[in-house]
């Protein structure tokens, strides 16, 4: 945990148990120590900002920052330039709908949260789960009607890393899919149902990629210039079948 007077950040350990209570629980204990009437919660395998955000615009209840995922390496593999081009989109889509007053996403590995209301939302981060305290405390936050906010500013924009396995990537994704059943949100149901009806749509109608990729591609180069149009392509073709294998993994998982 580190204070700046104006905002605590506070950075869970990764894997954190907390005597067996869960991360959400260290959350909690966390930002219940914190001093300040602002959280910035940020992972710990990020690579941070490199400024602060003006305190003049914390005045929403949560605050959406922005996350570009880069490798690590001058020369990655194609699965982490698919992850890259795919996070590229991700990124774009939770900009544009938070903007526009539907947000659908966001991330705690970048994200400022006002200490009480992060407070008043845990009984809805359903601690049985391991994962999910940020899609299920903007959930909370939505349902209680407060106010939410994205700053979409390269200076505090953190850097993530690709996964360089293929069994961590669908690790993850069965993670997120895993939690999809304890979605209450209407404008996140109607976007992952969307997403799930265009993709089968594309496995039992190729032709439609046609008019999907130009979309998809135009969001993935608004966010980053770096993808490129064959990277995109692979990732267009590729993400029907990878997308279906991890719902089916993580909605058949027990535990996450």
């Amino acid at each position: 945990m580190e204070n700046n007077h104006s905002i605590t950040i506070v950075i869970p350990r990764k894997g954190i148990n907390d005597e067996g209570k869960g991360k959400k629980h260290a959350l909690y204990r966390l930002i219940s120590a914190a001093h300040t009437e602002y959280i910035w919660m940020q992972d710990d395998d990020i690579i941070p900002p490199t400024s602060a955000p003006d305190p003049d615009i914390l005045n929403a209840d949560l605050i959406i920052l922005p996350l570009k995922m880069q490798s690590d390496t001058d020369h990655p593999s194609m699965l982490e330039k698919l992850q890259i081009a795919e996070y590229a989109a991700i990124q774009q889509l939770t900009i544009q709908r938070a903007q526009k007053g539907h947000a659908v996403m966001c991330s705690g590995a970048n994200l400022i949260v006002h200490k009480d209301r992060w407070l008043e939302s845990y009984p809805d981060l359903h601690t049985e789960i391991p994962s999910g305290d940020d899609m299920f405390l903007l959930e909370s936050f939505k349902r209680r009607g407060l106010k939410i906010a994205v700053l979409d500013d390269p200076r505090i924009e953190a850097i993530v890393r690709p996964h360089t396995s293929w069994k961590a990537f669908f690790r993850q994704r069965m993670r997120w899919a895993g939690k999809a059943p304890k979605y209450t949100d209407k404008d996140i149901l109607r976007c992952g149902a969307s997403i799930v009806v265009i993709n089968l749509l594309q496995l039992v109608c190729p032709p439609i990629i046609l008019i999907k990729f130009p979309i998809e591609y135009c969001l993935i180069k608004k966010r980053d210039k770096s993808v490129s149009l064959f990277t995109a392509l692979v990732l267009e073709l590729c993400y029907p079948i990878y997308l279906f294998i991890s719902l089916i993994g993580g909605l058949f998982r027990r535990q996450w």
